[in-house]
């Protein structure tokens, strides 16, 4: 059974620094791209990164420059590396995966941005 185990979060001042981990079980998650979303309360999920089995990646506009998606696969762990953050950047975090099918979820971290 697919598994992603999402942490990291935590409260943060204006300017500062991040790291988010999913960790994977279930499958051999190598093959496979992996994302991360957020989701800001009244607001849509949205994609904020993605990095593929060879290891290109992709930022939405929002956040290039700032966060670096990475991935471990001896670890089945996926990060995401959050720097310079801003109030805006406060949401829910999620790790994700699509695979035969079906979209797989983390349970999430929280990522609170205030002064």
């Amino acid at each position: 059974q697919v598994q992603l185990v999402d942490s990291g979060g935590g409260l943060v001042q204006p300017g500062g620094s991040l790291r988010l981990s999913c960790a994977a079980s279930g499958t051999s998650f190598s093959i496979y791209a992996m994302n991360w979303y957020r989701q800001a309360p009244g607001k849509q999920r949205e994609l904020v990164a993605t990095i593929t089995s060879g290891g290109r990646t992709n930022y939405a506009d929002s956040v290039k420059g700032r966060f670096t998606i990475s991935r471990d696969n001896a670890k089945n762990t996926v990060y995401l590396q959050m720097n310079s953050l801003k109030p805006e950047d406060t949401a829910h975090y999620y790790c994700n995966i699509f695979l035969a099918g079906r979209n797989y979820w983390g349970q999430g971290t929280q990522v609170t941005i205030s002064s």
